[in-house]
């Protein structure tokens, strides 16, 4: 989610608010959380409000917008609730804040996560969401455990068409998991030691093991190579 601080600027009398869709999206997005922790619930505006860190009418007033744009569901002074268009959004939003948290995860990454997610998942787009999904092994969940929205419409299709659900990131693996690599951009030394296409790749309680032997893998190695659990 992004900030909800608006850039105002004046031109000529005329009053432009910029990012004004993020802000939109934000309220989609955090709508989306509530539903998650009840499904088909009402929300009412003073609790969005607080989540949210704004007025009470500035979130009846966005609350309206969406209303009129098909995205939820207002009644006054009963509350929000998504509609299957707006939830829809939510999700998409949702799902590529957590994957870009994930990413950052893998990386390493050593600023501010949550605050950096929020800025990529308004930048991310299909053709990204499919490319990370596949390079991160199919997560389903973010790195504070909470469950990553499946894909959804086109992104979907295209996951099932272009890579095989038992291909994974190697650095996604879990403890006792283990998988053939069929892809990687690392190569050179690593050859010289077996860690070629074909060779197997073993998540173990002191770190990693190929074909067997023990091995001390880098954060930035383990996430080029891509592993068919199913081998």
């Amino acid at each position: 989610m992004s900030s909800m601080q608006a850039r105002v600027f004046s031109r000529g009398g005329e009053v432009m608010v910029g990012h004004f869709q993020e802000f939109e999206d934000e309220y989609l997005e955090t709508l989306y959380e509530f539903h998650e922790s009840d499904p088909g619930g009402m929300v009412k505006t003073g609790l969005l409000a607080k989540r949210l860190g704004v007025s009470p009418a500035s979130a009846t007033e966005m609350v309206q917008r969406l209303s009129k744009r098909g995205f939820v569901s207002y009644t006054p002074y009963k509350g929000v609730l998504m509609t299957p268009y707006g939830l829809e959004h939510g999700q998409r939003l949702k799902r590529r804040h957590r994957l870009a948290e994930v990413m950052l995860d893998i990386l390493p990454f050593n600023g501010d996560a949550h605050a950096t997610a929020c800025r990529l998942e308004h930048a991310i787009d299909d053709d990204l969401e499919v490319a990370l999904s596949r390079w991160l092994g199919h997560p389903d969940t973010d790195p504070s455990g909470r469950p990553i929205p499946p894909a959804g419409g086109v992104v979907a299709e295209r996951l099932a068409s272009e890579w095989p659900a038992d291909h994974r990131i190697a650095g996604t693996l879990e403890v006792g998991e283990r998988g053939a690599i069929v892809a990687m951009t690392a190569t050179g030394a690593l050859e010289s030691l077996g860690v070629v296409i074909g060779a197997v790749v073993e998540r173990t309680e002191k770190g990693h093991a190929v074909d067997g032997e023990d091995m001390l893998l880098a954060a930035s190695v383990l996430a080029s190579m891509v592993v068919d659990v199913s081998a």
